[in-house]
Formats: structure tokens, C-alpha cells, sequence
């Protein structure tokens, strides 16, 4: 058995043939120049943060006209529950989806997740009572969870190393563009058409955009570093044959690969307990940095988001039609974040950045729960404050998805992110529906405390990323963590053999 073959056998391989096969793919796509196709991808897979922005708040936001006799008549702490409901079908739905997309493909698996919360979606619009719309939440919520590891194991490796960065927080945080979309939304369709209608109209418009979102998402192909480790080579060699192409359109003379050719050993699928075990043998530093940024960033923003119309309304006394024009500017700030900062992650380094902006994060937080605590803050000066602090949170959260989506190795990528990201948010399920409770006692005291706690925990994220942080800045994927199926110790002399 080869060095890579024992390997593979160690961390559960399944269905490998033993055969290999030396290739130049993944230092072909990172050497491509930015063109219209990347732009595509980009459109494709992004919007899809749009849609789960806009169903998580849709929901923070109308919370208050569920609570009203003439539509579900749930309680506080019941409307705020919902968002609890969506996370647990999260879970459950990043574990199913992301083992199925390592075993089936990337591209197979965010077509059918992105069914599976359009069908749910439009299911909310439907919901007659408390449990029928906590039912749908979950399943709705099934569908987004499948897509985080889908999506970003697409964006890793279908966009070149150098600019990864930036494209992943940008990518990520479009979630703020929905979220801002809803608030606005929420207010005209809560103000302009009957409260018992008005919420059922929302959850259809996300639908509709969903069908939207189908007619491009078929034009992504498959990711050929996937195609690479399930004996397709010939179809990854087609595929990276079309993308190239496609950028030669607008970019003719496409530099020379750098590096070393891989030489992979074909295999079937690895399941989870093959994945934890890997990790903890292999990684155990990378687990516990992962575990950490996620679960602290899903505690912070979990509770904060669906809590904020909330609390505007029980402590500053905001109509329940009006509250959500709050999150706008909140949304503003989590979305230039990212954005603006996005760079850094590559130029600066991954390190630097995302311990940064957490502990930066957390700090302004505590600061605003000691305003809080004080009763100098207005309605207005919280907001401000909140998109201050999250102006640092969202790129640090944005690139927290990509390291754990970075610093393992391809063969366990999908479910890597999707055993990280349901941990993380598992940890943070409780969170929105505590917070609610907190909120419905009205005092000041306890919600003070809340926000501690959620300064605190991005303050230790900070920390553990300086402690155990990965750089991963404008590295090929396979330097970052070199394959499991990679064949050690051999020649690579000669040229990357190619399909033709």
C-alpha cells in the first residue's frame, strides 16, 4: 500500500481504488487571472446569504405582530423562539447536506439544498399555529444549513488563493444585504397591508427569489479538486478545460501554473467519526481554534439579531411596525466590514485580522453594555454603537466560516465545515430564545449581563486565534493542509499527465 494509501486507510477511506493519478489542476485555477466567470460565481453562490439574511430577520423583525391575537398569537419568548426552531434545522441540515455533498459533489447538493428552503419557505407562508411554524422553520432552516458547506467548499476551491480571502468575507457577508432588505420590507408589508397577511407575504417573496436564484446556480460546475478524489480526473480535467476558456475570453494570455504537480490516490467517501478522528489526530490545535471561532461568533450574533426588535420595543418603546428600520443601519455596518476590511485578510494575514477584530469586537460590546447599564443609551446611540461593534464582528464571523473551511484538508472539507459549523451553532441554539426571556422580564440588569457574555466569548475567540491561529493568507488550499490521498515522498519531476 502506497504512504498515502495507509494514510487514507487511517482516517476510514471507503471505496478507494488504489490507483493515481498526477495533476496540475488546483495550481491552474489559482493562477487564473479575476475574470466575468469569477464574477459568476460569485452572483450564484452569494446570493444564496441573501436569502438566509432575509429569513432571519424576517422573523426578529415580525416577532411583534406574531405576538397579536388576530395572527399566531405567540408570546415573546415564543416568537423569539423561532429563531432557535431555524438554528436546530441548521444543524441538523449542515451534518445531513454536508456529508452528502463530500460523497456526491458540491454542485449536485446546492441545487437540492436550495430546494429544500424553497419549498419550506413558501411552506412558512402557510403556517396556521405555533408548532406548524416552528415545524417549517426547522425545515427551512435544513436547507440553509446545507448550503454553508456546499457553498464554501465552492468558494475555496474555485477561487484563486491569492484574492480567497477578501472573495469569502465578501461572499459572506452579503447575508446583510438580505437582512436589510427584510427590514425594510418588514415595515412597508406590516404597515401598509393587514398584519394577518403581511408577515405570509415576506416568507413568499424570499421564495420567489429563490426560484431566481435556480436559473443561474446550474451555470457553477463542479468543483474539479473534488472531481480529482472520486477517480473522475478526466471530467476535472473538462471542467478546468471549460473555465479556462471561459476566462480566456477576457484575459488571452493566461500565465504558466507555479509549484509542484500532486499526485492524488483515487478513494470513495469519509464519514464523520472518520473526520473527528482525523482531526483530533492529525489537527487537534485546528479543532479547537475552529470550534472556538465558530461557537463564539454564533452565540454573539444568534442572540443579538433576534433579540434587537425586542428590545427596542420593551426598553425605548418603538412601535412594532417601525422597530425594524433599526436593523438597517446595523446591517449597513456587518456588511461594510467585511468589505472594507476584506483585503486585510490577505494582504495583512489571516492571524492578525481575525483575532483582531474579534477582541476588537468584543471590547466595544462590553462598552456598550456598561451605556446600557448606565441608561445612556437611546434607541438610536444602541444602534450606533451595535453596528460599530459589528462593523469588526461580521469580518471576523465572515472569516471564521472560511478557516474552517480552509485549514483541513480537501478530501474532509464539505463535512469539516458542516461538523464545525453545527457544533458552533448547536452551542448557540438556546441562545436567541434565552435572550428572549431575558428580554421579556424587562430588566435592565439581566439583558446588561447577556451583553457581557456576548463580549466576553468574541474576546476569548480573539484569544484563541492568536494562541492557535492558522495563516492561510494567499496559500494554495493543499499548502494550507496538503490532501489526505496525496501521494508522499515521490518524483515530481516529470509533467502533470492530462485527459484529453
Amino acid at each position: 500500500m502506497s504512504s498515502a494509501g495507509a494514510e487514507a486507510a487511517s482516517v476510514g477511506v471507503t471505496g478507494g481504488t488504489g490507483q493515481t493519478v498526477r495533476t496540475d489542476i488546483p495550481a491552474r485555477l489559482d493562477r487564473l487571472p479575476w475574470s466575468r466567470w469569477h464574477w459568476l460565481v460569485i452572483i450564484a453562490l452569494g446570493v444564496t446569504w441573501i436569502l438566509d439574511g432575509l429569513e432571519v430577520t424576517l422573523v426578529g423583525s415580525i416577532a411583534g405582530a406574531l405576538t397579536d391575537k388576530d395572527t399566531l398569537g405567540l408570546s415573546t419568548s415564543q416568537a423569539t423562539a423561532a429563531g432557535s426552531f431555524y438554528l436546530a434545522g441548521a444543524v441538523g441540515g449542515a451534518l445531513l447536506f454536508g456529508y452528502l455533498t463530500d460523497r456526491f459533489g458540491r454542485r449536485k447538493l446546492f441545487m437540492i439544498t436550495l430546494g429544500v428552503y424553497l419549498v419550506f419557505t413558501v411552506a412558512t407562508a402557510l403556517a396556521w399555529n405555533f408548532w406548524s411554524f416552528m415545524l417549517f422553520r426547522v425545515l427551512a432552516g435544513a436547507g440553509i444549513g446545507g448550503e454553508y458547506a456546499a457553498i464554501n467548499s465552492a468558494i475555496d476551491e474555485l477561487i484563486p488563493a491569492r484574492v480567497r480571502g477578501r472573495v469569502a468575507l465578501a461572499i459572506n457577508s452579503s447575508w446583510w444585504i438580505g437582512t436589510a432588505f427584510a427590514a425594510g420590507l418588514t415595515v412597508v408589508l406590516l404597515n401598509v397591508l393587514e398584519p394577518t397577511i403581511g408577515w405570509r407575504v415576506g416568507f413568499a417573496l424570499g421564495a420567489i427569489l429563490a426560484i431566481g436564484i435556480l436559473f443561474i446556480r446550474h451555470l457553477v460546475p463542479e468543483s474539479p479538486r473534488w472531481l480529482l478524489t472520486h477517480g473522475r480526473a478526466d471530467e476535472a480535467e473538462e471542467v478546468v478545460q471549460q473555465i479556462e476558456a471561459e476566462v480566456r475570453k477576457t484575459h488571452p494570455n493566461l500565465p504558466e501554473p507555479e509549484g509542484e504537480p500532486l499526485e492524488i490516490e483515487q478513494r470513495g467517501s469519509i464519514g464523520f467519526a472518520s473526520i473527528a478522528k482525523h482531526v483530533a489526530k492529525e489537527y487537534p490545535d485546528r479543532g479547537v481554534l475552529g470550534l472556538a471561532l465558530m461557537a463564539s461568533q454564533a452565540v454573539l450574533y444568534n442572540a443579538t439579531l433576534f433579540g434587537m426588535v425586542a428590545v427596542m420595543t420593551t426598553f425605548f418603546h418603538a412601535s412594532k411596525e417601525n422597530a425594524p428600520l433599526y436593523i438597517i443601519p446595523f446591517a449597513i455596518g456587518n456588511l461594510l466590514g467585511p468589505w472594507i476590511l476584506g483585503p486585510l485578510f490577505d494582504s495583512v494575514g489571516r492571524k492578525v485580522m481575525i483575532s483582531s477584530t474579534y477582541i476588537l469586537a468584543g471590547a466595544i460590546l462590553l462598552v456598550t453594555a456598561w451605556l446600557f447599564y448606565q441608561g445612556s443609551l437611546s434607541a438610536t446611540t444602541l444602534t450606533i454603537c451595535w453596528s460599530i461593534c459589528f462593523f469588526f464582528a461580521s469580518a471576523g464571523a465572515s472569516a471564521a466560516y472560511l478557516t474552517v473551511s480552509e485549514i483541513f484538508p480537501m478530501e474532509t472539507r464539505a463535512m469539516a465545515i458542516a461538523l464545525f459549523y453545527a457544533c458552533g451553532t448547536g452551542i448557540a441554539i438556546a441562545a436567541p430564545w434565552t435572550f428572549g426571556k431575558l428580554i421579556e422580564t424587562g430588566s435592565v440588569e439581566k439583558v446588561t449581563l447577556a451583553f457581557v457574555i456576548g463580549g466576553v466569548i468574541m474576546i476569548i475567540g480573539g484569544i484563541v486565534e492568536v494562541l492557535l491561529g492558522v495563516e492561510a493568507a494567499r496559500k494554495p488550499l493543499e499548502a494550507v493542509a496538503r490532501p489526505i490521498n496525496a501521494v508522499r515522498g515521490r518524483s515530481a519531476g516529470a509533467a502533470p499527465a492530462r485527459a484529453r
